[in-house]
């Protein structure tokens, strides 16, 4: 049998030099963890000053009290989806990502979930809700939400509430305008203004069980009233005096019922 001397060194120097590529790529871009402990924790918190609920520290003491807080260790025994599982188990955390540095850092970059509304409800469920619809535990949260008060149930607060609280927070003006949603128990809307003695009763939600369908009939309609609230504001309670109407009704499109001494359903 005759052997191809010549294709036979070509294949074994092919090989050879994936192998040192390998070897090569491996070594200049991978910290020799064997010899390097961590020595730096750099934790990046998007929207920490905004949100609030989260902070680099708290974030030390999840990886700590889960004994995994990686400073000090060698980087070899640092596993960063580890530490990404961990964090993403705090119903505060949107996305976690953790990476190794060859000089020796490990740097975790944390989104988090945005709360739009604070749910106070009459039967005694207090929790945020965020703007994906999803629920939030009760926090130490310090910033300016919307607090939504009455007759709510989980059901109404996730297909209804968030979308009615999004659009408004989604707005400079209304979000600063609009103090409280008070939920009455035929699921009337009224909306307690920062400005004024008074009480804006908007009407029912459209309602439909279509989840796209259903945002866009809400954001619709709240936008509509807030805008006839915004004018009302601007063109009739600024001559008439902010104090001079307890309650008023934005239910039907062709007229503005103002009533005087009336407290609404607020508590």
């Amino acid at each position: 049998m005759h052997i191809n001397w010549k294709k036979t060194i070509i294949a074994v120097l092919d090989i050879a030099l994936a192998v040192y590529l390998v070897f090569a790529f491996t070594s200049f871009n991978k910290p020799d963890e064997t010899a390097k402990v961590c020595t730096k924790v750099a934790i990046n918190i998007a929207d920490e000053n905004t949100n609030g609920f989260l902070s680099a520290a708290e974030i030390k003491k999840i990886l700590q009290r889960n004994k995994i807080y990686p400073l000090e260790k060698h980087m070899a025994f640092v596993e960063p989806r580890g530490i990404e599982d961990i964090l993403k188990t705090s119903p505060f955390v949107k996305t976690a990502e953790c990476y190794k540095t060859q000089d020796g850092h490990v740097c975790i970059n944390i989104t988090q979930r945005l709360p739009i509304v604070r749910i106070k409800s009459n039967n005694g469920d207090d929790y945020y809700l965020d703007d994906q619809g999803g629920i939030m535990p009760n926090s130490k949260y310090t910033s300016d939400l919307i607090i939504a008060t009455g007759s709510i149930n989980k059901a109404f607060a996730k297909n209804y509430l968030g979308w009615l609280s999004q659009t408004l927070m989604g707005n400079d003006l209304w979000r600063n305008l609009v103090e409280q949603i008070n939920i009455l128990p035929d699921k009337g809307v009224e909306l307690v203004p920062r400005v004024g003695d008074n009480i804006v009763f908007i009407g029912y939600l459209p309602e439909s069980h279509k989840t796209d369908e259903r945002r866009q009939l809400v954001t619709q309609y709240v936008s509509k009233k807030m805008e006839r609230l915004e004018k009302f504001y601007r063109y009739g309670l600024s001559q008439a005096g902010w104090n001079k109407y307890a309650y008023i009704s934005l239910e039907f499109d062709n007229q503005i019922i103002c009533k005087k001494g009336v407290k609404g359903g607020v508590p």
